[in-house]
């Protein structure tokens, strides 16, 4: 009996490197970093300047404070202000992903499901119209072979 050789580590790892996820996760992660500095641009060039309008420029600026000061270092303060930076910048990359990307994208496979679904309903009517006809010459031949044993 020859012992089968696991494989080394070295070709467990080409082996998962190669794997067609693994590269599309790769190009997302780089395309996700290029992308973030796109949506943080717009959140400090045109969300912050409007929130600026009524309040700050800067959404950090916005806390509260849980105890009775809250200068310098003591005191317990709640920055709301960053979590709605976050949360903007947020809800603005999932538009932007959703609008300019996923959505495209959906529309563009539907269509082309539409096309295959055309194209293989033709043939679905092909076929039918040949499965008719088979059935129709196996009748035939029954018929032909009964009135064949009949004569006998």
């Amino acid at each position: 009996m020859s012992e089968k050789k696991e494989p080394s580590v070295w070709q467990g790892f080409k082996a998962f490197l190669m794997r067609g996820n693994v590269v599309d996760l790769a190009v997302a992660v780089v395309i996700g970093a290029a992308f973030t500095n796109i949506v943080n641009s717009v959140v400090k060039g045109i969300i912050n300047p409007l929130v600026g309008a009524v309040g700050t420029q800067n959404l950090d600026n916005y806390s509260s404070c849980l105890s009775s000061s809250c200068k310098g270092t003591h005191g317990i303060r709640l920055m709301w202000g960053s979590v709605l930076g976050a949360t903007l910048t947020f809800v603005i990359t999932g538009a932007v992903v959703y609008f300019l990307m996923v959505l495209p994208m959906s529309r563009y496979l539907a269509r082309i499901e539409a096309r295959r679904k055309a194209r293989e309903g033709t043939k679905e009517v092909v076929e039918v119209t040949e499965l008719e006809v088979l059935k129709e010459i196996r009748d035939a031949l029954l018929t032909q072979q009964a009135s064949g044993a009949g004569k006998r």
